[in-house]
């Protein structure tokens, strides 16, 4: 059983299944925000009852399947899927606790990330990424910090709207890293102070050009080391099935042995 609940899992036809019910889900989740009649809310709730015991069987199904138990468990993305579907089993639908369970069943649409392996590496590399983007979040900071510091010195009395203070200044600097109008912003500082452009043009480089970079590099190297953990994985997955194949065929020949020579002693 577990053998056969393990290629069920492992099948691409399975998967892409709880893809399309993923999908399903959160188009009921998306046709409850419209008014309907009585009869087509009471067909949207059976439908959405059905989804919650498809993702039950599947949940299930993958636990069995598990050769460790308790590894199952030690995996985010499954204690993930167990606590979005438990709490989709719970009759909340009359009662105080509503607004939460229709917020746990919008959650259920972040379990496509769960199923489809190529979005997992995508998000598990983000959070690796996090503790060496934090580095360059901090410097990119201190650099908004002292540009910010800097325009609201030089440019308040310009627009006390834009550089009245340095948090508001901080703002603006967002604004201009994010190209939103800001050569307006320069064009009316530079009525005053025409050489006002080299300091656009450098905090442009330093966060637009050099840190964004910066931190597409790091998400790209993480991106590629979680690639390689994942063929690996795949690689040694491949390999266990092939063995547990040849041990399932083996004990069926042992057992036509076994009839057979029951059957002449």
């Amino acid at each position: 059983m577990k053998i056969t609940l393990q290629k069920l899992v492992d099948n691409k036809l399975f998967e892409w299944s709880v893809v399309v019910v993923i999908i399903i889900s959160a188009l009921l989740i998306g046709a409850k925000t419209y008014q309907l009649s009585p009869w087509v809310e009471q067909i949207i709730l059976f439908a959405d009852w059905a989804v919650t015991l498809f993702f039950l069987a599947e949940i299930m199904a993958r636990f069995i399947a598990c050769e460790n138990k308790k590894r199952f468990f030690k995996n985010g993305w499954n204690i993930f899927d167990t606590v979005i579907v438990v709490v989709s089993l719970i009759p909340i639908q009359d009662s105080e606790m509503a607004l939460l369970g229709r917020l746990v069943r919008v959650f259920r649409v972040l379990r496509m990330v769960s199923i489809i392996p190529e979005l997992r590496i995508l998000i598990n590399s983000l959070l690796k990424a996090m503790p060496q983007l934090s580095y360059v979040m901090l410097l990119m900071f201190i650099i908004f910090y002292i540009y910010g510091a800097v325009g609201s010195f030089f440019f308040a009395p310009i627009n006390n709207t834009l550089w009245g203070d340095i948090a508001t200044s901080m703002l603006t600097l967002f604004r201009v890293m994010t190209f939103e109008d800001w050569t307006d912003v320069m064009y009316e500082t530079m009525s005053l102070y025409p050489l006002s452009w080299a300091y656009y043009i450098s905090f442009i480089f330093f966060t637009a050009f050099a840190f964004l970079n910066m931190v597409i590099g790091i998400v790209v190297n993480v991106l590629d080391q979680e690639k390689t953990a994942y063929e690996k994985m795949l690689a040694v997955k491949k390999h266990k099935l092939t063995q547990l194949d040849r041990i399932e065929r083996e004990l069926k020949d042992l057992k036509k042995l076994l009839d057979k020579t029951h059957k002449n002693p």
